[in-house]
């Protein structure tokens, strides 16, 4: 599915399908002759939290669950699996605590409320006799996109430095595990909610440090106070501050074995 009509394409292995969430448009088939959906849509995390895109990052996860959910109910379909992502936000910060898929506590943050009506839009499915599987992404390792390139621009300048304390858990995962995570619980139609973290979570200074030891560059600066990164980045700071030690038992246990279990490997092969 995407929303520019140029980009719909047709292969053998595939077929593009055009959609609006915002306007409830879809080309409902979309879901002629396929058993499983993967709902990865969500407006990006890593811009200026205006009001406007504050709104824009919340409804762009419920109004295009909301529509699919629609979809799902009104078609004939074969689907059967509908596997969405989620994020570690929704666990509340601490320093202390291990989250695991059970833990009852929300975040009182705007993410932290993002992800709980988002999962909530997302468990509508399940009562169209549809399982489903949400998966709790952390910090997504990945040199083409994402967090990592950022962080690792001033580091290479040679200006790195931890974020406030440095004592931050950051439960990171490199992306081609996450991929496998979404594909093995796919292959096993497994349902309910995953924690896509890698099992050795670091704080945030042993994650710069270690991003600047694998490009080798020096890291002497002082940790950036919170208030300067609050100054310039409004409440999109939270992102940086926020600690989430989570486990990736569940998954692990279902039977699935990580690729990048080291912090340096997985960085090694990203940058």
């Amino acid at each position: 599915l995407t929303t520019s009509k140029d980009k719909i394409q047709h292969e053998t292995q595939y077929n593009g399908y055009y959609w609006d969430p915002d306007k409830g448009i879809i080309d409902e088939n979309c879901i002629d002759d396929i058993d499983a959906i993967f709902h990865l849509t969500g407006a990006s995390v890593s811009k200026r939290w205006t009001e406007s895109y504050k709104q824009e990052i919340l409804e762009s996860r419920i109004l295009s669950t909301n529509i699919l959910h629609s979809l799902l109910k009104n078609k004939q379909n074969k689907v059967r699996h509908f596997i969405s992502a989620s994020a570690i936000g929704i666990y509340p910060d601490s320093l202390d605590k291990v989250y695991s898929e059970d833990s009852q506590e929300v975040d009182n943050s705007f993410l932290g409320r993002v992800v709980e009506k988002w999962e909530e839009a997302v468990d509508q499915i399940k009562r169209l006799d549809i399982k489903v599987a949400k998966i709790r992404t952390g910090l997504v390792l990945s040199g083409k996109g994402g967090a990592l390139p950022e962080m690792a621009r001033p580091v290479k300048l040679g200006v790195g430095s931890a974020m406030g304390s440095g004592h931050q858990i950051q439960s990171w995962i490199h992306v081609q595990d996450l991929v496998n995570i979404y594909a093995f619980v796919l292959a096993n139609r497994l349902e309910g909610v995953y924690n896509a973290v890698a099992p050795y979570p670091v704080n945030n200074e042993k994650l710069m440090k270690t991003i600047a030891n694998v490009i080798d560059k020096p890291f002497f600066m002082p940790n950036v106070p919170k208030f300067m990164m609050e100054l310039a980045l409004g409440e999109m700071h939270t992102l940086l501050f926020s600690s989430q030690n989570v486990s990736a038992k569940k998954i692990i246990g279902e039977g699935y074995q990580f690729k990048y279990l080291s912090l340096e490997k997985a960085l090694q092969s990203e940058l």
